[in-house]
C-alpha cells in the first residue's frame, strides 16, 4: 500500500512542486519589498528609523524561532496540514498588515507581522520534506534546484516591483501581492499536495517552549549587540540564550519523543552540508545589506536605480539554480558546492578591493559571480542534507534547513553591521546624505572589511565542503520507505 502511494506521488511530482513553489515565492517577495520600504513606512507613522527596522525584524524573529517546532509537527501531523494552514494565515495577515495602514500606530503594523512570522514558519518549515517525499532519490537534486527558482525570482523581483508599487500607489499595496499569490496556492496545493507524515509520536512541549526562547533571545542578541555592545539589555538577553540552550539539549536527551533527534548531528553529511549553508548565508548577507548604502549613498545611484542592480544576484541564481540541481543528480554533490562557495568568495573578495568610485559594470559582473555561485551552491548543498536523511526526520530536518538559512541571514546581517561600525563613525553610518570625499573613503575602508570577511566565511563553506563524506545519494531515504 505504502508503495503504491509512493508511486502515485512520483508520477504527480511536478505538479506537487508547482503548488510548493507558489507558497515559496511570497517569503522572498514579502522580505525584500520590506527592506527596501521600511523607511518610508517609519516616515509615514513618524517614528525613527531604529523603530521601523521592528517591522523587519520581529518577523524574522518569529519565523526563526518556530520552525523546529512546526517541522516536528510536520512529522507527526502531516506535511500538507502544516503548509496549508501556514499558507492561509500568512495571506490574512497580509492583508492585515496593508490596512495597518489606516491605524493611529506602527505597533499594530508590527504586531501583525509578528503573527505573519508565526504564519510564515509553518509555510516554510515543510517545502523541503515535501518535495523529497514526491521525487525519486535520482531527481531530486533537480527538483530542489527547479523549487529554488521560486526564492530567487521572489528575492529578484522584490526590490524593483517594491519600488515600483509605492511610487505608483503607496506602501501599503506592497503587502496585497502575497493575497492573490496566496488564495491561487492554497486552492492548487490542497488540490495536489499529498498527505506525507514523518515519524508518530508526541509534541515535545519543553523542547518547543525552550528552543523557541533560545532562537528568539539569541537572535534579538545579535540584533543589539552591534548597535549597543554590552547592556542591561543585551547582557540578559544573552543569558537567556545561554540558559535556554542548555535547558534544550538536556530535555532533548531525555524526551521520549524530542523536538529534533540529536543523532541527526552525528551524520557528518547532514551536519557538514548545514554548516556550509550557514557561513554562505552569512556572506549572502553582508553582500545584500550593506551594498544598498554603498550604491545609494556613495556612488549617488536613485532607489529604482539599486533595485534594478541589485537585482542581477537572485537572477542569475534562478537561471543556474536548476541546472546545478539536476547535475548534482549525477556527480557528488560536494564538488558542485565546493565551486559555487569558491565563486561567492571570489565575487566578494573582488568587491573588497574596489577604489571608491566605480562603473555601474565593474558592480554588474560581481554580482553576477555572486549569483553564479549561489545558484551552484545552494541545491547540491541541500541535496546533501537531505539526501542523508532517513525519511521519518524528512520535516525535521527541512525545519533544520529552513532554521539555518534565518539564523544564517541575522548573522550575516549583525556581522556585516559590527564589522562596519568598528571602522566607520556612528555620524556616518546612520546618516541618510550622500556621502563624499573623506566620509565616503571611510565608509568605503569599513565596507571592504566587511567584504572580505564574507569572502573569508564563504571560502570555509567551500573548504569544508571538499570534506563532507560521499553519500549515495537517496539511499538513506529508500532504506525507510
Amino acid at each position: 500500500m505504502e508503495e503504491e502511494l509512493t508511486k502515485s506521488h512520483h508520477a504527480n511530482r511536478y505538479r506537487i512542486l508547482t503548488a510548493v513553489m507558489l507558497g515559496g515565492i511570497m517569503g522572498p517577495i514579502d522580505a525584500s519589498v520590506i527592506n527596501v520600504n521600511y523607511h518610508i513606512i517609519g516616515n509615514h507613522f513618524g517614528v525613527a528609523l531604529t523603530e521601523a527596522q521592528w517591522v523587519v525584524m520581529v518577523y524574522l524573529l518569529t519565523v526563526s524561532s518556530l520552525l523546529l517546532f512546526y517541522g516536528r509537527l510536520g512529522d507527526i501531523l502531516g506535511y500538507k496540514k502544516i503548509y496549508l494552514i501556514g499558507l492561509s494565515g500568512f495571506t490574512i495577515t497580509s492583508l492585515l498588515c496593508s490596512l495597518s495602514y489606516f491605524l493611529p500606530s506602527i505597533s499594530w503594523l508590527i504586531l501583525f507581522r509578528a503573527i505573519q512570522g508565526t504564519t510564515a514558519g509553518m509555510m516554510m518549515s515543510v517545502p523541503y520534506a515535501i518535495i523529497v517525499s514526491s521525487f525519486p532519490p535520482q531527481e531530486r537534486g533537480r527538483a530542489l534546484g527547479i523549487n529554488a527558482i521560486s526564492v530567487s525570482t521572489g528575492l529578484a523581483i522584490g526590490p524593483s516591483l517594491g519600488g515600483f508599487i509605492t511610487h505608483l500607489a503607496g506602501w501599503p499595496y506592497i503587502f496585497l501581492i502575497n493575497v492573490p499569490i496566496g488564495i491561487i496556492g492554497l486552492w492548487w496545493g490542497n488540490k495536489v499536495i499529498p498527505e506525507l507524515k514523518g515519524k508518530p509520536g508526541k509534541i515535545d512541549v519543553g523542547g518547543a517552549i525552550t528552543n523557541c526562547l533560545f532562537l528568539f533571545s539569541f537572535l534579538f542578541f545579535l540584533n543589539r549587540f552591534p548597535a549597543q555592545g554590552i547592556n542591561s539589555t543585551t547582557l540578559f538577553t544573552a543569558v537567556v540564550a545561554l540558559v535556554a540552550f542548555f535547558s534544550f539539549l538536556i530535555i532533548e536527551k531525555r524526551a521520549d519523543s524530542p523536538l529534533i533527534n540529536l543523532q541527526l548531528f552525528h551524520n557528518l553529511s547532514f551536519s557538514l552540508a548545514n554548516l556550509c549553508a550557514l557561513l554562505n548565508f552569512m556572506s549572502q548577507y553582508i553582500l545584500v545589506t550593506l551594498t544598498p548604502s554603498y550604491l545609494n549613498r556613495v556612488l549617488q545611484y536613485e532607489q529604482s536605480e539599486v533595485g534594478l542592480l541589485l537585482t542581477i544576484f537572485p537572477l542569475t541564481t534562478l537561471v543556474v539554480a536548476p541546472f546545478a540541481g539536476s547535475l548534482s543528480d549525477r556527480i557528488n554533490p560536494r564538488f558542485l558546492a565546493f565551486l559555487g562557495a569558491t565563486f561567492c568568495t571570489l565575487s566578494l573578495f573582488s568587491l573588497s578591493q574596489l577604489p571608491i568610485y566605480v562603473g555601474t559594470a565593474d558592480i554588474a559582473w560581481r554580482l553576477a559571480l555572486f549569483g553564479l555561485g549561489t545558484g551552484i551552491f545552494q541545491s547540491p548543498n541541500m541535496n546533501i542534507a537531505m539526501g542523508s536523511v532517513p525519511r521519518e526526520h524528512l520535516g525535521v530536518a527541512s525545519s533544520i534547513l529552513a532554521t539555518v538559512r534565518n539564523v544564517g541571514m541575522v548573522l550575516g546581517t549583525a556581522t556585516g553591521g559590527g564589522i562596519i561600525s568598528a571602522s566607520v563613525p556612528s555620524s556616518i553610518l546612520q546618516g541618510l546624505e550622500k556621502l563624499l570625499d573623506k566620509e565616503a573613503s571611510i565608509f568605503m575602508q569599513g565596507l571592504k572589511n566587511a567584504y572580505l570577511w564574507g569572502a573569508i566565511l564563504t571560502g570555509i563553506a567551500a573548504l569544508v565542503s571538499l570534506f563532507i563524506p560521499h553519500y549515495n545519494s537517496g539511499a538513506s531515504y529508500q532504506s525507510h520507505n
